[in-house]
Parts: C-alpha cells; structure tokens; sequence
C-alpha cells in the first residue's frame, strides 16, 4: 500500500557534473518527501541547483548517489506518470495547439483506446486551459501565454500523477504570468494534481505552494529550510494581498534568500 504522505521521496542524493574544470557538484544531501496532491515549490538563487534537482525527479538526469521514489517506484528515466513544462514551451511550430497535444496524448494512450478517445482527451485538455478557440492554431499564431497553456495542456492531456514545472511563467509579462498562476491554481484544485514548480519568484512562490522548499547557493547546494504555507484554499490573489499569514510566509522567503543567503556575484 503506497504511502500518500511519500508520495515523492529524494533519498540521500548528490549530483556531480564533469566538465572541463573537472567535477562540479551541484547538488549534495538533498533529502525530502512530496506528498500525493501536494504543491511543492523550488526557490533559492541562480546557479542553486533548482532544475537540477527537477531534472532528476523528471528522470531526464541520473543522480551521482542516492535514490529518487515516485509512486513507490525508483525513479529510472523519463516516464508519462511524470509530465515536464518548460520555460520554453517546446511546440512543435508546424502542427497546431491540438495536434501538439495529441502528439503527447496518442504516445501514451494509442495502446488502449482508439482515435475518438485520443482526439476527445486532447479536445478535454485544451478546454482545461481555456484553449478550446484556438485549437487550430499554429505557435506562430498565438501569444507566449498562450503557448505555455498549450504546454500545460500537453502535459496533463498524459494525466500525470506529478506535474513538474521549471520555471513555466518566467518568460512573460506580469500580468499574463498572475493570469497563468491563478488558473494553474484553479486546474490544480480540479485535477488534485501532485507539482514540484521551481521559480525565482517568492510571490509566485507563496501564491501556489503547500510548501517552499528554499536551496542553498551553489556549489554543492542543499536544502537550507523548507516553509510550510499555512494559507486556506482556494486562494484569491487580492484577498491575500493584505493577510498576515502571506506577509509573513512572503517575509520569511525573503530573509532566506537575500539575508542568510545573500548572493555576491562573482566578477568574470
């Protein structure tokens, strides 16, 4: 019987990286469990080892020691159960928003259901963002937000029991990025989706998250805290503005990160 509590589980993991230099490491005693339907997030300083660590819960890297656990099972390499979103939305720019997500959806379903099914969880996933209008639309023809919710999209069209997001509104505007944040708000309510998000941003961060979990700067990073955010769902941005418990989960990002790891930027 899995434990819903473990749901995710970084076990005594290191990742060192070879370069020309000779070894870098990256990362060193990363310790810490996701629970099933939880909203983690990733935050510290550039070069703290942030997408490393979600490179390696995607399986896309293998770490130096340790173990990674999702679902029970060890962490082998890239798996549908585990969905990436970009910064870069990664579209292919020849097909439209409804066969970019069909291209993801027929990979992981064509075994067992037919095209009716593919093409009525493709038309579902697009509807989720908000998208259903724009389905015959090329990349080329939509906005950035857009895009990203095509990515999004993509990523749950695989219904993934974790969704990992790298940074996914870093490259838009203020107000398409708070946009983005409260529907991603809205479809993880819906879906009870398990997320492990990084980001630089600490509203971002307070907004969304269950937990923050805060890095060390690199090299050789680490986790420094991790912030239970004691905040009710659902969440309204305007409401929070003004509550105490988000001033002071915000506070507490904050002093982590430009107090206690104040970052001096080396001269090149």
């Amino acid at each position: 019987m899995s434990d819903a509590s473990k749901y995710i589980e970084i076990q005594n993991v290191e990742q060192t990286f070879k370069t020309k230099k000779g070894n870098f490491p990256a990362l060193r005693d990363i310790n810490l469990t996701v629970a099933k339907g939880e909203f983690v997030t990733l935050i510290g300083h550039s070069g703290c080892g942030k997408s490393t660590l979600l490179n390696l819960i995607a399986g896309l890297t293998t770490p130096t020691s340790g173990v990674l656990i999702c679902a029970d099972k060890e962490i082998a390499g890239p798996g549908p159960e585990r969905a990436v979103v970009f910064q870069n939305h990664s579209l292919l720019p020849w097909l439209t928003c409804f066969e970019n997500v069909y291209l993801a959806v027929e990979r992981v379903f064509s075994a067992t259901e037919n095209k009716a099914q593919l093409k009525a969880r493709t038309e579902a996933a697009l509807a989720l963002v908000g998208l259903t209008p724009a389905a015959q639309k090329r990349p080329g023809e939509i906005s950035g937000g857009m895009k990203q919710r095509v990515g999004i999209a993509r990523a749950l069209s695989m219904e993934p029991k974790v969704l990992l997001m790298d940074e996914p509104f870093g490259a838009l505007d203020a107000l398409t990025r708070a946009k983005l944040q409260d529907e991603l708000l809205e479809i993880v309510a819906r879906t009870h989706s398990t997320v492990v998000m990084v980001t630089h941003d600490v509203d971002e961060a307070v907004l969304l998250s269950d937990r923050i979990v805060m890095l060390t700067n690199g090299p050789a990073a680490t986790i420094g805290e991790v912030l239970t955010v004691d905040l009710p769902r659902p969440r309204k941005r305007v409401e929070l503005a003004d509550d105490p418990s988000y001033q002071q989960a915000r506070k507490a990002v904050i002093d982590f990160l430009y107090t206690r790891q104040a970052h001096v930027e080396k001269a090149a």
